[in-house]
């Protein structure tokens, strides 16, 4: 019977087994009742799903109740969102089966539609995002082409081609970093491996180099020890890019920027220190906010888009991590992005020590990931 107590049990297949062997193929997770409410049916992939979670009481709530009501000869379909971790949605479907002779039956699908509403949303942020931050600089090149129309002053020509231009660049620089955006929050090309903390800074210092010097900003970093974690590298090497770009942006000329590499316990804090403007304190809870801009002048003035530190927060919490920060106006901010370890990098005691294995395991995979001796070596 379908009682109260949210229970499916689970039941020996009473259609032929071609037809269990079909439905197995397709995954499918389907669940038939006969009249009075009894399970005579559920398929491998609906016993795997009620069997591999342990927090899905409502969903087996909604499959009891949607049930009943297509014994009366209901169609019933509903949707229901998970909060986790790790969250979910669902989509149930039930509808009444020809009378077996006892009264009514009812068949029930259980579909997984969580990565369909991820890419439903990161789909409408997209479109959002795009109509929403491409209206200005559209309409300035429209304004910039229609004075530029007949002009015959090259002084002037030249003028309103340059704005142009750098109208056209901010375009460009904000569809990179939505797309960005987008494939970070999607994870759909993440790839998982170990890494070493100095290649990465290595990496970051190389490419920030030009626009530092471009700026008269130094760069200065320093490591604390040589330690290997799990990550996305192309999503990492982003992260502490835009924190070394944010920083050089709103330094002064002759200024430094300090990169440092911390062992705190079981995490690493890649810490990046300005001594430029700072963030007002009003400011501070919303800087991660995507296209917010403490000075929209300033932003403008240096091509900022206003999603960087929000490529640097989804890749954080992407890596079970976090990013902070810590300002002063007029003096300057500092920005910590914390990730974990990899166990064989903390000791019992709290105490952080070289790296000696060779192979570590992927946190999301399970699986182990192979690593050559030589990247072991000091």
């Amino acid at each position: 019977m379908l009682g109260s107590d949210s229970e499916l049990p689970h039941a020996e297949p009473a259609a032929g087994l071609d037809l269990v062997l079909a439905v197995d193929a397709l995954d499918l997770a389907l669940v038939v009742t006969n009249g009075v409410g009894e399970v005579t049916f559920s398929s491998p992939a609906a016993q795997r799903l009620f069997e591999q979670r342990s927090d899905l009481a409502l969903l087996q709530q909604k499959v009891i109740d949607s049930l009943r009501s297509a014994v009366r000869g209901e169609l019933v379909e509903s949707e229901i969102d998970l909060s986790g971790p790790p969250s979910a949605s669902y989509r149930v479907r039930c509808a009444p089966l020809l009378s077996d002779g006892t009264g009514g039956a009812a068949v029930a699908m259980i579909e997984d539609i969580t990565t369909q509403r991820k890419v439903d949303l990161v789909r409408r942020d997209f479109v959002a995002n795009i109509s929403h931050e491409l209206k200005t600089p559209v309409g300035a090149v429209a304004l910039l082409t229609d004075a530029l129309h007949g002009e015959l002053d090259q002084a002037i020509i030249t003028r309103l081609s340059s704005r142009i231009v750098d109208e056209v660049a901010r375009v460009g620089a904000t569809i990179d970093d939505l797309l960005e955006l987008s494939r970070i929050e999607l994870g759909d090309d993440t790839q998982i491996e170990a890494l070493e903390i100095s290649d990465l800074l290595e990496t970051v210092i190389h490419r920030m180099r030009a626009a530092a010097e471009s700026r008269r900003v130094r760069i200065e970093v320093s490591e604390s020890a040589r330690v290997t974690l799990l990550g996305d590298r192309r999503q990492l090497v982003s992260a502490i890019t835009n924190l070394v770009d944010n920083a050089i942006k709103y330094s002064r000329p002759d200024q430094t920027v300090e990169v440092q590499s911390r062992l705190r316990e079981s995490w690493l804090d890649v810490v990046v220190t300005d001594h430029g403007i700072g963030i007002p304190r009003r400011d501070l809870t919303r800087v991660f906010e995507r296209f917010y801009r403490v000075d929209r002048a300033r932003s403008r003035e240096t091509g900022g888009t206003g999603l960087g530190l929000a490529i640097v927060r989804h890749i954080a919490n992407n890596h079970g991590g976090e990013v902070t920060v810590d300002s002063r106006e007029g003096t300057g901010s500092v920005f910590t992005l914390s990730l974990p370890l990899l166990p064989e990098n903390v000791f019992p005691h709290g105490g952080v020590g070289p790296s000696n294995h060779s192979a570590v395991e992927n946190p999301v995979s399970g699986e182990h990931i192979q690593r050559s001796e030589e990247s072991n070596r000091g």
